[in-house]
């Protein structure tokens, strides 16, 4: 009997955007397909984009026969090139076309790759919009839809439209069923493409000398669209973002089995001042953060001092309202765990900022989150600059 197992590919290169790689890697897991990450560069690790590292299941080379159902190129640049540039990538795509499988692609990928191979030819699709007119040029119809179905090719335009995206493909792999689950555990927004927003109460001016100094910790089971989010969003405004990783290694492995790389140990920052400690959530992930002593001890500091922190889905229930850190406070958290908040007054809110305190509740809002907190430091012009710039 065959089997009922979906199979997808996801090629990584430098320079590959690492939100759109990493929405579509966790998002088409808990769908509940196989998914393959594999480098086209002739190891493993590369350097995606905002100087987040990724590691890849395995090397493209070492699979090239491998059959599967749906191949799917994220974008970024020179990430987009190189998939571009790689000939036996091009070589699978075209077999997955010609033999009626599905392809798809985001942001530049569309028009770089799928358009140069010629796979655009009578076709409707969409990227991201400095490439409109190059995609233009490789297909029937340029369209501005955040994701656009023609036949086996689905395309989208970039970072905040991979969520929708992503379900998109789960829709044409494994059905409509199966995308109302995911959209119920994500929180995926109601209104894409309109201005993001957040609740905010006890307004205080979250302030920083020249740049932000931000704290990411992550641990086994992190969230890995929260952590990602938030670093290359951060990062895009220009803070100073360290990735710290809790525990020995500075490869942690996050709740949907993507392989997240710390800059530095949380040991070596312990005694560091941020303007901002934030953390991801993942029910495992929040449940480590909380377990190291090093860094309860940083946030008490941080509240202690009446300095900014904040922290997305279970990590507000598992991290903060043991530890006292919301005592206070309005927050939310995601609503599996939101009974564990002892102030359950604003659970239902996307995004919570009170005071110095700031709390979401799920990998769909992780764009929005991440906005709120480019607000607080720059300003509405320069979050909405940048929701602009990433399509949310």
């Amino acid at each position: 009997m065959a089997s009922s197992t979906k199979t997808v590919l996801i090629p990584i290169a430098h320079g590959t955007e690492p939100f759109e790689a990493v929405a579509m890697i966790t998002v088409l897991r808990r769908g509940g397909a196989d998914v393959t990450v594999a480098s086209v560069e002739t190891q493993v690790g590369v350097d995606a984009c905002h100087g987040i590292k990724m590691v890849a299941d395995t090397l493209l080379s070492d699979i090239t026969d491998s059959i599967f159902d749906l191949i799917v190129l994220p974008g970024g640049l020179p990430g987009g090139e190189t998939l571009k540039n790689c000939k036996p990538l091009e070589n699978m795509v075209k077999k997955q076309d010609t033999d009626g499988r599905l392809n798809a692609a985001i942001c530049c990928a569309p028009a770089l790759a799928l358009g140069t191979w010629g796979l655009l030819e009578g076709k409707k699709a969409t990227g991201y919009p400095v490439f409109m007119e190059k995609l233009a040029a490789t297909c029937a119809t340029a369209s501005e839809s955040r994701v656009e179905i023609d036949g086996r090719i689905v395309t989208s335009r970039g970072p905040g439209t991979t969520i929708e995206f992503s379900l998109t493909l789960v829709e044409q792999l494994f059905g409509k069923q199966k995308v109302d689950e995911i959209i119920r555990i994500l929180l995926v927004r109601p209104n894409p493409g309109e201005e993001y927003t957040f609740t905010e109460l006890n307004q205080t001016n979250w302030s920083f000398e020249d740049t932000p100094q931000i704290l990411v910790p992550i641990a086994e089971g992190s969230e890995e669209v929260e952590a990602i989010a938030l670093v290359d969003i951060l990062r895009r405004a220009k803070a100073n973002v360290v990735i710290a990783a809790v525990g020995n290694s500075l490869e942690v492995v996050g709740s949907r089995h993507v392989k997240l790389v710390g800059d530095v140990l949380l040991d070596e920052v312990a005694e560091k001042s941020f303007d901002l400690i934030v953390l991801p959530g993942g029910l495992d992930g929040a449940q480590n953060l909380a377990k190291s002593e090093k860094l309860v001890n940083m946030l008490k500091k941080q509240a202690e001092a009446n300095k900014p922190y904040g922290g997305i889905c279970a990590s507000s229930a598992y991290v903060f309202e043991p530890n006292g850190l919301l005592k206070g406070k309005k927050a939310t958290t995601h609503p599996a765990v939101s009974n564990k908040l002892s102030d359950q007054s604003h659970i239902e809110h996307r995004v919570v900022v009170d005071g110095n305190v700031i709390t979401s509740r799920a990998p769909g809002i992780a764009m929005e989150f991440s906005l709120a907190i480019v607000e607080k430091f720059y300003g509405r012009e320069k979050g909405l600059q940048l929701a602009k710039a990433t399509l949310v």
